[in-house]
């Protein structure tokens, strides 16, 4: 049964349509709805009316909500206040709630029954403070002439505002793009080498998915796949880590928009999604209070529709079912039937019953308890949950600053743990050897997972420094044992790695000379060009020498390390299968000095004619 006090306006101060709606539709038609678009709008029609109550909507708000608020419950103390917004205003607005300067908080998304109840509740208020003794004349004169000097003042500002706004828009008449919601061009950057091909073609991939809207889907085309196979390849990958950072935002802002449509299930799978990708993201927490609000206003507004049984009856029944949730534990879930929906129900209609009282208490109760346990549980997200469903509820706001604080800690806590698994696994695996394989339980694999984690941490920082330091020690073994091609793939991963550049550029010198060494081996030079240390020569077949004949054969060989002969090979002959056997028993018994290059020995291919002539 609502209330019919004298003919007040209610004044509702929101751009929110939708808002506005409700209020009308809720409000008894003895009391005109008055709308302001703004708090300059709000001052004359505070001045220009004696209202009873007002809706705040923080988010139509230009100065701090909770000092609005002090103000207009210091200079109009009959005005029954509403504020209007997410958890993070509610939270701005606790001390004002708690000092009663703010009546009810109403939480967005509502609904039409969530603001009948708070509507009615705010009228019921007004007729109790219009009941209260009443300020001397004098009094309330000077506390009107503040009312009116601090809107005045409020007007000015807002007429020096507008003054200006010509000025602001002559110092920005720059043209804007065309396109205002297309992802920022990345930045330059320089020219891959060759080995970072692959990686530029993922990225461009990932970045051509983030743009056109793939971001989850399909399987492995999307920007949260390809981003992060970029990463495995290369955690220091900063496009990537950007490009994950743009996807998340993007996902809460599809979720808040989910919200804002009552898509609740499309909202859930994506705040599931974001957390998969940061599961300690802020926003995701507070995304997901007000979807469990959402839900629960809902199931108020479907579970409280106006039924034709007698007050005194409906708050039976209300308590009834808020003793039977409470008794099974349903809290604030399902939303249909839960314990707050019902005792939200009964203090609608019996503010000041005993049992709704007594109701209220033991839900504020079991609330911070639950909040606690998930506490004790380690699940930080479930406890910042209660502890909302608690504030909502009515519980002392200092003790649920104290319930999150404790989750955030407790975040903090399975942060540094994680952490400090992830080091000594990556400690363990570089000691190892195992340093880029395998590629999910390696030092590489386990450095990457500290980046993405705490990139800036003192742990992530050791890690990152012992790793460049054991990849460029790889680089210049591989050197050592004239392994080229492993020296100029440790090298690469020393640039990606971010290792010591001066030893970096030391060792690609050293590769580059050995590399030239190399291809210079890899040519045949005439065998007179080196210095042979020990010649045998070749014996003449008996059978030749007989016959008079004569001849040559080409040979081709290798002069290692150490000045040996091997890998001889017969390229030509004259006459083919007569000197042949002879040349090569000779020759391998043949020493050279070792061919020197950049200071250490190297192997050298050689070629030389070895001549069979009859003395005469």
């Amino acid at each position: 049964m609502r209330l019919a006090l004298a003919a007040k306006p209610l004044i509702v101060l929101t751009q929110d349509a939708h808002l506005i709606a409700a209020v009308r539709k809720v409000t008894d038609p003895v009391h005109e709805v008055l709308t302001a678009a703004a708090e300059i709008d709000l001052s004359t029609a505070l001045i220009a009316h004696h209202s009873g109550v007002a809706v705040l909507d923080c988010a139509a708000l230009s100065s701090h909500a909770a000092t609005l608020a002090e103000r207009l419950h210091a200079q109009f103390p009959e005005l029954v206040l509403i504020a209007a917004g997410n958890v993070d205003e509610q939270a701005q607005l606790a001390a004002r709630i708690t000092d009663g300067s703010v009546y009810r908080f109403l939480h967005k998304p509502f609904s039409e029954q969530r603001v009948r109840l708070f509507v009615e509740a705010a009228w019921r208020r007004h007729a109790e403070v219009l009941s209260e003794p009443r300020p001397s004349a004098r009094s309330h004169g000077t506390r009107a002439g503040r009312a009116l000097g601090w809107w005045l003042a409020l007007a000015a500002l807002a007429l020096l505002a507008a003054l200006a706004a010509p000025l602001v828009w002559l110092s920005r008449r720059q043209p804007e793009p065309a396109v205002r919601n297309a992802p920022p061009e990345p930045a330059a950057i320089p020219r891959a080498p060759a080995a970072d091909a692959e990686l530029e073609q993922l990225l461009a991939r990932a970045a051509r998915a983030l743009a056109s809207g793939a971001l989850t889907a399909p399987p492995g085309e999307n920007a949260r796949d390809l981003y992060r196979e970029a990463l495995r390849g290369n955690p220091h990958e900063e496009r990537a880590a950007n490009g994950l950072a743009q996807l998340l935002a993007r996902l809460l802002e599809n979720a808040n928009g989910e919200l804002q449509a009552h898509h609740l299930d499309e909202a859930q799978r994506l705040l599931e999604q974001a957390r998969a990708i940061s599961p300690d993201q802020p926003r995701i927490a507070v995304l997901a209070a007000d979807l469990s609000a959402q839900r629960a206003r809902e199931a108020t507004a479907k579970a409280q529709e106006p039924v034709a049984k007698p007050p005194d009856t409906r708050l039976l029944d209300y308590l009834n079912h808020a003793r039977d949730a409470l008794a099974r534990g349903q809290l604030i879930e399902p939303p249909e039937d839960n314990a707050r929906l019902y005792l939200e129900s009964a203090h609608a209609l019996a503010p000041e019953d005993p049992a709704v009282q007594q109701g209220l208490l033991e839900l504020r109760t079991r609330l911070q308890a639950q909040a606690h346990q998930a506490l004790e549980a380690g699940n930080p997200d479930q406890a910042d949950s209660w502890a909302a469903a608690a504030l909502d509820a009515g519980v002392d706001p200092e003790r649920v600053a104290a319930l999150h604080e404790d989750a955030q800690q407790l975040r903090e806590q399975a942060h540094a743990a994680a952490s400090e698994h992830l080091a000594l696994s990556f400690n363990e695996r570089l000691a190892q050897g195992h340093i880029t394989d395998p590629d999910g339980d390696s030092a590489k694999f386990y450095l990457g997972q500290l980046m993405q984690q705490d990139g800036a941490g003192t742990r992530t920082q050791q890690a990152r420094r012992a790793y460049g330091a054991r990849v460029l020690d790889e680089a210049q073994d591989s050197l050592r044992a004239q392994d080229l091609a492993g020296a100029q793939r440790w090298l690469g991963e020393a640039r990606t790695a971010g290792a010591d550049a001066a030893r970096i550029d030391t060792l690609a010198a050293n590769l580059s000379a050995a590399q030239d060494a190399a291809r210079q081996a890899d040519s045949y030079v005439n065998e007179h060009t080196l210095t042979r240390t020990r010649y045998v020569a070749p014996q003449f077949p008996e059978l030749a020498r007989t016959r008079g004949i004569e001849g040559w054969v080409d040979l081709q060989f290798l002069v290692g390390t150490d000045g040996s002969v091997s890998e001889l090979t017969v390229v030509g002959a004259q006459p083919a299968g007569v000197f042949e056997q002879a040349a090569l028993d000779a020759l391998r018994q043949w020493r050279y000095q070792p061919v020197t290059r950049a200071g250490q020995n190297v192997s050298q291919h050689t070629r030389v004619r070895v001549r069979f002539a009859v003395q005469r």
